[in-house]
C-alpha cells in the first residue's frame, strides 16, 4: 500500500469512504456486509477511514465502531469524521427511514451543535478520540474564526488529535488557519470535477479573496502543507465503467445533473473512450485509471474509495504500483474535452442555509 504522512502518522493513500455503507442515500447495506467491507479494507492495508454523522444519520459511524471492536486494535485505524450538517430536529440521535424524511439538510456550526455532535460521534465510533475532526461544510451564519476556536478547544482537551475542513475555499481556509492549526481539506476531485485546480476558486463577498485570486485550492494547500483528501474520485460511480445510458437511479444520483439528459450520454461517451485508453495503454480498468489520475496529481495526499462490499476493494488494489506520465494526462484531457460539451460540477451537494 502506498503511504503518506498525516498529522504525524503513516496513512494509506487510498482511504475508505463510508458514505455508501450508511445505507440511506445509496441503498440499504446489510450490517454484516458493511463490517466485512471495513475489515477487508484493513486487511488490504487501508487504515484511513473517512466517515460523517450524516452518512446514514449515524449508521456509518456505528458500523465503523463495531468493525473496530471486531478487529480488536483501535490504533490500527486512522479515523476521520466530520461535523456540522443538521438533518432535522433531534438529528444527532435519530436515524433510519423516519429521519430520512425530515427537513432539508442544512449547515450548522453553532457551538451547541458541534459539542453534541462530537460526543455522539465518539460514542458511535466507540473511541476516546478522533484522529481527524473535519468541518463538513462552511456555515455562512457562523464566523469561521468562531468555529475554529471551538474545534481548537476539542483538540486541547484531547478528544480530537488534528483538525480539518471539507469543501472550503482558499479564503475560508486562511480564516480557519489564523485561529487553529489546519491539517487537511477534503474537496471533491476527479477527472470530471476539477474546481480545486482553478485559480481564484473563492466564494463571493470575502475581501480576502483578492489575496488568493491567483491560487487554486490545490496550489494553496501544497504551499501551506495542508493535506488534500479527495472524495468522489470515481464521480459517484460514473468512472466505474459499469453504467449504461438506459439506466435509472433511485439513490443520490437521481438528483445529480450528470446522471440526467442531456449530460449523461456525454459523460458515458467519455468513460467509454477512457476505458479503451486505460485497457490499451496500461491494461487497467477505467476506474483504476481515474483513481491513479487523482493520486498522481501534485499535492494530493489521499483518494477516498467508496465501497459497499469487500469485492469492490479488489479494484482499489489495482491502482497501486504504477503511474501516469504527461502523455497520459494530455490524452485524458483531450478525450474529456471532445466528449463533454455541457460540463457541470458537484454544486448540487451544497447544503441549504438555516432560516
Amino acid at each position: 500500500m502506498e503511504l503518506a504522512s498525516l498529522a504525524g502518522r503513516p496513512v494509506s493513500r487510498i482511504g475508505l469512504g463510508t458514505w455508501a455503507i450508511g445505507g440511506l442515500e445509496w441503498g440499504a447495506i446489510p450490517e454484516s456486509q458493511a463490517i466485512a467491507t471495513l475489515l477487508r479494507a484493513r486487511e488490504a492495508g487501508i487504515n484511513f477511514i473517512d466517515t460523517a454523522p450524516i452518512y446514514g444519520h449515524g449508521r456509518s459511524e456505528e458500523l465503523i465502531g463495531k468493525a473496530i471492536r471486531a478487529h480488536g486494535r483501535r490504533d490500527d485505524f486512522f479515523l476521520a469524521t466530520k461535523a456540522g450538517l443538521d438533518w432535522g430536529e433531534d438529528s444527532i440521535t435519530d436515524r433510519g427511514e423516519d429521519s430520512s424524511r425530515r427537513s432539508a439538510i442544512v449547515a450548522n456550526l453553532t457551538r451547541p451543535r458541534l459539542e453534541r455532535e462530537l460526543e455522539a460521534s465518539l460514542r458511535r465510533l466507540n473511541t476516546d478520540f478522533i484522529d481527524l475532526y473535519q468541518l463538513h461544510w462552511p456555515d455562512p451564519l457562523v464566523p469561521i474564526e468562531e468555529t475554529a476556536e471551538i474545534l481548537l478547544g476539542f483538540q486541547r482537551v484531547g478528544k480530537v488529535r488534528s483538525l480539518g475542513v471539507s469543501n472550503f475555499t482558499v479564503p475560508q481556509m486562511q480564516r480557519f488557519r489564523a485561529v487553529a492549526p489546519l491539517t487537511s481539506n477534503q474537496p471533491p476531485y476527479n477527472l470530471f470535477e476539477r474546481a480545486i485546480d482553478e485559480p481564484g476558486h473563492t466564494e463571493a463577498g470575502h475581501a480576502e479573496a483578492h489575496a488568493s485570486a491567483e491560487s487554486s485550492i490545490r496550489d494553496w494547500c501544497a504551499t501551506h502543507s495542508v493535506a488534500l483528501l479527495c472524495y468522489s474520485p470515481l464521480c459517484r460511480s460514473l468512472l466505474g465503467g459499469r453504467l449504461r445510458a438506459e439506466m435509472r437511479f433511485d439513490d443520490i444520483r437521481r438528483v445529480d445533473p450528470k446522471f440526467q439528459p442531456p449530460r449523461f450520454v456525454q459523460y458515458l461517451a467519455a468513460v467509454d473512450r477512457l476505458a479503451t485508453y486505460a485497457r490499451e495503454r496500461y491494461n487497467k480498468s477505467v476506474a483504476e485509471l481515474a483513481v491513479r489520475w487523482v493520486l498522481d496529481r501534485p499535492g494530493v495526499t489521499i483518494a477516498l474509495w467508496g465501497a459497499k462490499n469487500p469485492a469492490q476493494l479488489d479494484t482499489a488494489l489495482g491502482v497501486l504500483g504504477w503511474h501516469l506520465d504527461q502523455e497520459a494526462f494530455t490524452t485524458i484531457d483531450q478525450i474529456i474535452a471532445e466528449c463533454i460539451h455541457d460540463p457541470i460540477g458537484p454544486e448540487y451537494l451544497t447544503p441549504a442555509t438555516r432560516a
